[in-house]
């Protein structure tokens, strides 16, 4: 098993991100307004700091939870910026405990380093897929929330519902948009350019469980955009397949990585 130590300031910073992450979780009721932004957004940047110096390592680590934990910090800035919008909002204590959980899995799943002969150009392929991972992510929340919103108008209780249900249905296709956008892109590099990016002994396009996951959730939420343009799919119908689609790709890459990483104990 892959569980070598990462460097003592990253494990400090984790330590401190996943404490204001605690924080904010558990006094989130408590906690006045701008005192639980003001947490937030200090954990948010520890969280960063820690990503930073992951990759700033030589040589670089990557696996399973930092991309999980990069995928987390993608979605609270999605946040973070919708909530200066939005401010009604309400999805802090749920967010800051997702953060907790992702700043504490490198710690002890830390991956293992890129392999030498791997393209310079790598680092852009990755973030892409992570950005698309952070789209879909935020999509995932969002479409929770309209499941929470279109409970509580079905119970009486509008004036607890935050963002108003057709908002938040609209926002929910727009990351679901965009992510399929770099998901796409994702997988054309990888098609076309993976000699190129992973060296001729490491190209990656092999029809292995990670691109059978990969474009089964790309057919998914192809379907998903078209059943909604052409059929008008909404509420229920959408957000499962949405979550189909999401599980999917999950299982693509941090899935097919922890099987290799902790399950058989091996790089990549």
């Amino acid at each position: 098993m892959i569980l070598s130590s990462p460097p003592l300031p990253s494990v400090w910073l984790s330590a401190a991100a996943a404490l204001v992450y605690a924080v904010t979780a558990l006094g989130a009721e408590r906690l006045s307004l701008p005192r639980a932004r003001a947490l937030l957004l200090l954990a948010w940047v520890l969280h960063a700091c820690t990503l930073a110096l992951g990759l700033l390592e030589t040589p670089a680590r990557f696996g399973f939870a930092p991309a999980l934990s990069m995928t987390a910090w993608l979605v609270l800035t999605v946040y973070a910026v919708e909530s200066q919008v939005y401010p009604q909002l309400r999805a802090r204590w749920p967010l800051a405990g997702l953060g907790t959980l992702a700043v504490l899995l490198p710690l002890a799943f830390p991956g293992a380093p890129l392999h030498p002969s791997a393209s310079a150009w790598l680092p852009l392929h990755l973030a892409l897929g992570l950005a698309s991972y952070g789209l879909f992510g935020a999509a995932v929340v969002h479409a929770a929330l309209m499941t929470r919103a279109e409970r509580l108008m079905r119970e009486g209780a509008g004036a607890s519902v935050g963002l108003p249900l057709l908002t938040l249905e609209r926002l929910t296709f727009r990351f679901v948009q965009a992510g399929f956008v770099l998901l796409t892109a994702t997988l054309i590099a990888g098609l076309f350019f993976g000699e190129q990016l992973y060296g001729a002994s490491l190209a990656r396009w092999k029809w292995d469980h990670k691109t059978i996951f990969s474009l089964l959730a790309w057919l998914t939420f192809a379907v998903l955009l078209a059943g909604r343009a052409r059929l008008g799919w909404r509420g229920r119908r959408a957000v499962r397949v949405l979550y189909i689609g999401a599980g999917l790709l999950l299982l693509a890459y941090a899935g097919s990585r922890f099987v290799l990483e902790v399950v058989l104990g091996r790089a990549p």
